[in-house]
């Protein structure tokens, strides 16, 4: 019987934490990372492998010389990235000032949608949240995250002009979800909410009210301050004196909206119309008016100004406006794929007027 080694490789059974340590090892190489490692989170993400599976792959990456471990903190890079390996980078950065599980539900399924058509390219994503706390710290934070993650692009949901301003004085392409700030010149895409607004105080008017209220979160963003420029304008310049639109800002929060609800509606003239932003507040107020005994539509008429499904099947259905046939999905994903390919966009706004939806919350103003 012949002992002697084949002429040929043996298979080798590679355990998942040696394939993991071999993948992150590869992407220190190509420059995927600059000084740190991502999170023992983030890479667990990356490589579809358990925490356990994860930390052993680390472990022997510090044996081996190519990353220090540090307790509570990222793991610092020792090696330098090859050269000749460098790649370049594939990584799109979502930036917000919340969390992407506190938005609505439709543009929670709208950056689903753009995350899992861009990871059918070749590009993955990583979420940068940039709360307020502070105009230096957020900058600090951001260059931070782009630099570490040699970030490719860019797309920028609902962040301050400070941000916004970052980003047109930088190199790094982005793309703005909402409109661009007064002075800030970089590519976006929205909803109109300028005109949307304006239409639903028309509509309002039509129907004889003479006192009508947009409810509107005092955020800063610039769709909302659109919102409240286009409501103002649906006043007609030659208006008699007894027409009059209200602008109710609010924190975002319930206590907040009932307290503001209770000045406009313990004023001498309380509105019979409004225009609610922004989804998550429409049954807030809603809830607020059946506690004060008003009813929709008969003593209250309302629109919501974004658009929801739940809308469509309430009794009565909601009056709101509606993304019709996927538009701003389309657009925003043709937008994308041709910024990670090509790497810039033209700055002119990109906006889309949505189809207004009727519903069953407007009527006419008595009296």
């Amino acid at each position: 019987m012949n002992s002697s080694q084949p002429p040929f490789d043996i298979p080798l059974r590679l355990s998942l934490s040696v394939q993991a340590a071999t993948s992150i090892s590869k992407g220190i190489a190509e420059g995927a990372w600059q000084d740190y490692l991502p999170s023992e989170r983030r890479l667990c993400e990356m490589f579809q492998v358990s925490r356990p599976t994860i930390r052993t792959a680390l472990h022997q990456l510090a044996k081996n010389g190519l990353i220090e471990i540090r307790q509570g903190r990222r793991n610092r890079l020792l090696a330098r990235p090859n050269p000749a390996a460098r790649r370049r980078s594939h990584l799109v950065g979502l930036v917000t000032h919340e969390p992407i599980a506190h938005m609505s539900s439709t543009t929670y399924q709208i950056i689903s949608k753009m995350s899992a058509h861009l990871a059918q390219h070749g590009f993955s994503t990583e979420v940068l949240v940039c709360q307020s706390f502070g105009a230096r710290a957020q900058r600090r934070r951001l260059e931070e995250f782009v630099r570490q993650n040699r970030v490719l692009c860019c797309v920028l949901l609902s962040v301050r002009k400070d941000l916004q301003q970052w980003f047109s004085e930088h190199s790094v392409p982005a793309l703005v979800i909402g409109s661009c700030h007064p002075g800030v010149k970089l590519p976006s895409l929205d909803i109109d909410y300028h005109s949307v607004c304006r239409h639903a105080g028309g509509v309002f008017l039509s129907k004889g009210h003479r006192h009508i209220a947009l409810i509107v979160p005092y955020s800063g963003v610039a769709g909302d301050l659109a919102s409240e420029k286009g409501f103002l304008e649906s006043i007609p310049l030659n208006r008699s004196s007894d027409i009059r639109a209200s602008i109710v800002r609010h924190n975002g929060t319930a206590q907040n909206i009932t307290a503001k609800l209770d000045g406009l509606f313990n004023s001498v003239s309380a509105p019979t119309a409004l225009l609610i932003a922004k989804t998550q507040f429409v049954f807030v107020v809603i809830i607020y008016l059946l506690k004060r005994g008003l009813t929709v539509p008969d003593t209250v008429s309302l629109i919501a100004r974004d658009h929801d499904h739940i809308f469509e099947v309430v009794s009565p259905p909601l009056a709101h406006y509606t993304n019709e046939g996927g538009a701003f999905e389309h657009r925003l994903l043709r937008l994308m794929l041709q910024m990670v390919s090509q790497g810039y966009l033209s700055t002119e706004p990109s906006l889309i007027f949505p189809k207004y939806f009727e519903g069953g919350t407007i009527k006419k103003a008595i009296g």
